[in-house]
């Protein structure tokens, strides 16, 4: 019996307890379900510094963050739309990653919006994630207006938006288990 596999949460805002940090907990509790293990890299506890900012290549926070993405088997990425692309600390976590870190592995791609849908932050997640020769997953997720998301509980308010999730978590394993090395 192989090794379960193990699904890495990236988050692209400092708080895990936002909307971006939800939306990972539910995808991440979906791949669970199937039979992986997760983990999630948190900003807030410990920041990345920005790429190229003196003293960066030996902050003890990249080396970690590094070594997490290497031990990973997948990712998903979780990322509010700011201006028409992904936030800041997406990008920088993204330019943290390359492909000796993240060649041959899946990506899910979740993206929050104030407002209407919109496709910018998922197009712009998956050329950087294709950069560095991660496989993206046909799956998405955009949610629209996202301050009427979710319930009391946490639990997301539309159906379709659920469906998709279950569809991108079940994605993301059977990807993964397929392309494994």
């Amino acid at each position: 019996m192989s090794e379960p596999i193990v699904v890495m949460g990236i988050c692209g805002s400092y708080d895990l307890d936002s909307a971006n940090g939800r939306m990972l907990e539910i995808v991440l509790d979906k791949c669970k379900e199937l039979g992986a293990e997760t983990v999630i890299w948190d900003h807030g506890a410990r920041p990345l510094p920005l790429v190229g900012a003196e003293g960066c290549w030996d902050d003890p926070n990249v080396k970690d963050f590094q070594e997490m993405a290497i031990s990973a088997d997948a990712f998903v990425l979780s990322s509010p739309e700011y201006h028409g692309t992904m936030s800041g600390v997406m990008k920088n976590s993204l330019d943290w990653l390359y492909s000796k870190h993240t060649s041959g592995k899946v990506f899910g791609l979740i993206c929050t919006l104030g407002g209407q849908t919109s496709n910018n932050t998922l197009n712009h997640m998956r050329i950087a994630a294709r950069w560095i020769h991660g496989w993206v997953t046909p799956e998405q997720i955009a949610v629209p207006n996202i301050k009427e998301a979710f319930n009391e509980d946490g639990s997301l308010v539309s159906d379709d938006i659920n469906s998709r999730v279950i569809g991108l978590a079940a994605s993301i394993v059977e990807n993964t288990g397929k392309l494994r090395k």
